[in-house]
């Protein structure tokens, strides 16, 4: 393993992969992705895999927007044949209350205004996209035909083989211990293959990046909660969007094989870094999908697993360097988005490493804000 590099990212995930690419595409050299076990093997590869543009607030419009349109073009980006799978069956989001109605209704003009192409309807509008929905249980819905789901695994192949492509050196199965530091400068990385002198360090270890801020000695306010799947068996295609609802808490799509993968959030989950699955989201995931889609009452349920969201207090993510230490970067707190901001969040971290401006201001995703009381708006939009 090399002893040197003039950029160490640590996570190899498909935010840490993506910063890779975005700095190797800028013409930087020496770049080194440290992975403790095999890519993808964190919350890239255990998430739902879903990509949206329809948000509530101008800037995670246009973080999700940059990032969809990026993967819309993907393999002539990434100039190799790998197919990402994505699927653009679009999103449906439905309102279960009538202050999500009224905020829908404020939220699709605002995409309109940003150039997506979201539209309002009513539950039968809705049904007639997804005819297994129960839409007496639902007082409206949004909808965008360019939202989707992609294949995270063939996505993290494709980020890291044009990552290879421009000279990155990618390290599996090689875990960081510590990070070296002289004084109050920052050095580079240790792990368990030897030491890497580096003048610049990011933090990209998604679930685990806290503990690798404590490595450095810098504060990063974020925890990790565990955050379940639940797996069908694969049937006919009858169902294109992936559905979502906030107040319902659920999302839920039908992938290219077949098979339903749904989720929901619990606030009781535990923050402990546990990957175990339990009966309880078993059965209440079952109850929250078969309430609103009676049909899928029918299938049985194959697997489970569980993820790890990354959490922080306003459940935006951190794109900063840390102001105690100089040359250490976090890109960290996706709250459950890393994957489909993973296009945007290599643009603006490798911008910011290299002292350039970002096609979007992300200025106000700095790691002060839970200092100074700059918490960003809190949407509804973690599930």
């Amino acid at each position: 393993m090399q002893k040197t590099a003039d950029v160490a990212i640590i996570g190899g995930g498909i935010s840490g992969l993506s910063i890779a690419f975005n700095l190797a595409q800028a013409g930087v050299k020496n770049i080194v992705v440290l992975e403790k076990n095999f890519l993808g093997n964190g919350a890239t590869g255990r998430c739902g895999a879903g990509i949206r543009m329809q948000w509530g607030t101008e800037l995670n419009c246009l973080l999700s927007k940059y990032s969809c349109e990026f993967f819309e073009q993907a393999q002539e980006l990434f100039h190799n044949n790998i197919d990402i799978e994505f699927e653009q069956g679009g999103y449906l989001i439905g309102a279960g209350t009538d202050e999500e109605v009224e905020q829908f209704k404020r939220n699709v003009k605002l995409q309109n205004d940003l150039g997506i192409e979201s539209v309002f309807l009513s539950p039968e509008e809705a049904g007639e996209i997804m005819p297994h929905l129960d839409i007496t249980k639902i007082k409206a819905a949004t909808f965008c035909h360019r939202d989707g789901h992609l294949n995270p695994f063939r996505t993290t192949e494709a980020y890291s083989e044009a990552a290879r492509s421009l000279g990155v050196s990618i390290y599996e199965y090689t875990e960081v211990q510590d990070i070296l530091l002289d004084g109050d400068k920052l050095k580079g990385v240790r792990t368990d293959k030897g030491d890497i002198s580096a003048p610049l360090v990011v933090n990209a270890a998604g679930g685990y990046s806290k503990l690798i801020a404590d490595m450095a000695g810098v504060d990063l306010p974020v925890y990790s909660q565990r955050h379940q799947i639940m797996v069908t068996e694969p049937v006919e295609a009858m169902q294109d969007p992936m559905f979502m609802g906030f107040s319902l808490n659920i999302y839920i799509q039908q992938v290219p094989h077949g098979s339903f993968i749904m989720g929901r959030s619990d606030d009781s989950e535990p923050t402990d870094l546990r990957l175990t699955s339990s009966w309880q989201f078993l059965e209440k995931m079952s109850e929250t999908c078969t309430t609103l889609m009676p049909r899928l009452g029918q299938l049985k349920v194959v697997r489970q697993w569980a993820g790890l969201y990354n959490m922080t207090a306003d459940a935006q993510p951190i794109y900063d360097e840390a102001p105690e230490l100089p040359g250490f970067y976090h890109a960290a707190g996706f709250s459950g988005h890393g994957f489909m901001l993973a296009p945007v969040t290599g643009h603006v971290m490798s911008r910011k490493i290299m002292g350039e401006k970002a096609d979007i201001d992300v200025s106000c995703l700095n790691v002060s804000r839970f200092k100074d009381g700059g918490l960003l708006p809190t949407e509804s939009s973690v599930v």
